[in-house]
């Protein structure tokens, strides 16, 4: 039986959603918010925080802010769905650029999830109002009263979109000059 790459790129997007919604259901069940775990030395920690949703805990605009980001976040990523079903019909598409589009969508969609559902399971906020649950930081180079170096604590979800992204720009850039030649 052969197996599409229609479905395969489902598969891994679906396995990335699920290990990312698994680390934060356990740290949210697990940890208090703010409690840090040291993992490796002082410099990986595992810390529970959440945020309104935006890159390093900005926020936007209240809760007209909140709703708006929340929406254009579901049209990106029915948008790169729709983009990456486009391209794997196209024989000249690398396996690598819709492999790298996956799993930013995988990260979108996790973040995603946190904003839509978790205000309504964890019984504090309206649907869409939820926050996204991060855990990851690595204060990396520090002084003895604050980090000089990598202070934002992260998901799953954001390493997917900051990975997916770094590996587009590395290793694909060619196929979107290319593509931009074409237009």
């Amino acid at each position: 039986m052969t197996v599409s790459k229609g479905t395969r790129l489902l598969i891994l997007g679906t396995l990335l959603v699920v290990i990312d919604q698994i680390i934060k259901v356990l740290v949210k069940t697990n940890m208090e918010l703010g409690e840090q775990i040291p993992l490796i030395g002082e410099w990986c920690r595992l810390c529970f925080i959440e945020n309104e949703g935006m890159a390093f805990g900005m926020a936007f605009g209240g809760d007209v802010g909140k709703l708006l980001l929340t929406i254009f976040r579901i049209c990106l990523s029915g948008l790169l769905i729709w983009w990456i079903s486009r391209l794997i019909k196209k024989p000249d598409t690398p396996t690598g650029v819709v492999v790298g589009l996956s799993v930013i969508t995988a990260g979108a969609i996790g973040n995603v999830i946190d904003c839509m559902f978790y205000g309504i399971i964890w019984d504090y906020a309206p649907f869409m109002f939820g926050k996204v649950v991060d855990m990851f930081y690595f204060p990396i180079i520090r002084t003895a009263d604050r980090v000089i170096f990598f202070s934002p604590v992260f998901n799953f979800a954001d390493s997917c979109v900051t990975v997916g992204a770094f590996y587009l720009l590395l290793f694909q850039w060619r196929f979107f000059s290319h593509e931009e030649s074409k237009a």
